[in-house]
């Protein structure tokens, strides 16, 4: 799986705290977000998908290389930090929420667009590079 650098940092120092690996702290945070039926994809990830075999290239390759703003990622580990010490009100829950959500669209996202890529030949093993520490 390729990750943006910071945010592969940023599960890293998050999963030395909490004593879990990196992978756990990854499964985590996809499988809060995912539905429980494997097979359906909630509408707005279903949708932010569906059309990218349309694209050229150049807009996979981009899509391929998307990540979470710095400032989201930092209020995600910020969260998640806060939610396994101390607890989160509801409004800070609901943050979290929307902030997983966003992550695991973007993940979902550069994934199929790698996919796509290599389906087209492109050699996409630098995408991976790019975000190893």
């Amino acid at each position: 799986m390729n990750l943006p650098e910071p945010l592969y940092e940023r599960l890293a120092r998050r999963a030395i705290r909490t004593h879990r690996t990196v992978e756990a702290e990854i499964v985590e945070a996809v499988s809060s977000s995912l539905p429980e039926e494997p097979g359906e994809l909630p509408a707005d990830m279903a949708e932010a998908i569906a059309a990218l075999h349309l694209l050229d290239d150049e807009d996979l390759w981009r899509a391929a290389r998307t990540c979470l703003a710095p400032e989201k990622a930092a209020d995600l580990e910020e969260l998640h930090i806060k939610r396994q010490g101390e607890g989160l009100s509801a409004s800070e829950t609901e943050a979290l929420a929307t902030l997983m959500s966003e992550t695991t669209r973007i993940m979902l996202v550069r994934s199929r667009a790698a996919a796509l890529l290599k389906q087209r030949g492109h050699d996409v093993s630098g995408l991976r590079q790019e975000h190893e520490p």
